[in-house]
């Protein structure tokens, strides 16, 4: 009984071993899928300007045309959209760094008051009671207040004009980019394609 048990068992393993022998090798895994390219924006998309052909024109044409209706409107308003956002980068860094010189400015400013408080307060004591320590510590104390106080109305000062004169060159951008867009708009339009900005 054992050896037909034996039998048995080798004739499985050898079936097993030529069904493997006999099937096909599996399949690598599958390679991921390559990466698509991302679709290139228009001129138009840049600027957050949508243009849609309403005359059949190829993205060829469109592309041509964009091209030639941004030249067009730079010629005609004096804006340059792309050299608009250069100048808006250069004016964030020159506020930037204008309101960290008006930080750096204020300070030091009740030292400078103090010493002044202290010789104003050292012959006021010194006339009116022949104590002129006690009046400079007191001219001292009243220094200090009196200059930090007015370093930081100062520097108020200071940071609101900053963010005035920020705030007024972002509008003047935003009126001189909204001109352009016009302007581009109206090109595109007369080439027969709907815009919307």
């Amino acid at each position: 009984m054992r050896g037909k048990l034996t039998i048995a068992v080798a004739l499985s393993v050898a079936a097993v071993a030529a069904a493997f022998a006999q099937a096909p090798p599996p399949a690598p895994p599958a390679a991921p899928p390559a990466a698509q390219p991302a679709p290139q924006k228009t001129l138009a998309a840049t600027l957050n300007v949508y243009v849609f052909p309403t005359a059949g024109q190829t993205p060829q044409q469109q592309s041509t045309d964009e091209a030639t209706c941004y030249n067009w409107a730079v010629q005609n308003t004096g804006t340059d959209p792309f050299e608009l956002q250069k100048q808006a980068q250069q004016q964030a860094q020159q506020t930037q760094a204008a309101q960290q010189q008006v930080q750096q400015a204020g300070q030091g400013a009740g030292v400078k008051g103090a010493v002044a408080g202290a010789a104003a307060g050292a012959l006021i004591g010194e006339i009116a009671s022949d104590d002129a320590g006690k009046g400079a510590a007191y001219g001292a104390a009243a220094g200090a207040i009196a200059g930090r106080r007015r370093s930081q109305r100062a520097k108020a000062d200071a940071t609101q004009q900053i963010e005035q004169q920020s705030q007024q060159a972002q509008q003047v951008s935003a009126e001189k980019l909204a001109n352009f867009k016009k302007a581009f708009s109206v090109c595109l339009e007369g080439n027969k394609y709907m815009v919307k900005f």
